[in-house]
């Protein structure tokens, strides 16, 4: 497969990482569009929301209770959580990502 995010999960490509374990991997976006800007992603291949199921949901239940520890430990308290489903939402990557912004007033989405 040639996934960026799955060479990424593998080791294949270095990225500054903030949070990994058997599941998840986290690491700081390459282009932030925020102060901090960290990505979550499952470690398995998903292409975005859309093949999210109830047999591998599990794994987005974890990224969300992962998601609260990685930002106390950069010291945010207000952040943004955003993923992007299909190349018309802003998707760039296809492999399942949060995005974690925050470091700066977000204002309204719009």
């Amino acid at each position: 497969m040639d996934c960026l995010f799955c060479k990424i999960a593998a080791g294949e490509i270095p990225s500054n990482k903030v949070y990994e374990d058997e599941q998840v991997l986290a690491f700081y976006d390459i282009a932030p569009a925020a102060p901090v800007h960290v990505l979550f992603i499952p470690k398995t291949h998903l292409a975005g929301v859309r093949d999210v199921t109830a047999e591998n949901a599990t794994v987005v239940a974890h990224i969300f209770a992962v998601i609260p520890q990685v930002a106390a430990q950069l010291g945010v308290t207000d952040y943004r959580i955003v993923s992007n489903n299909g190349a018309d939402a802003g998707q760039t990557v296809q492999h399942l990502h949060f995005h974690l912004l925050a470091g700066r007033e977000l204002g309204a989405m719009g």
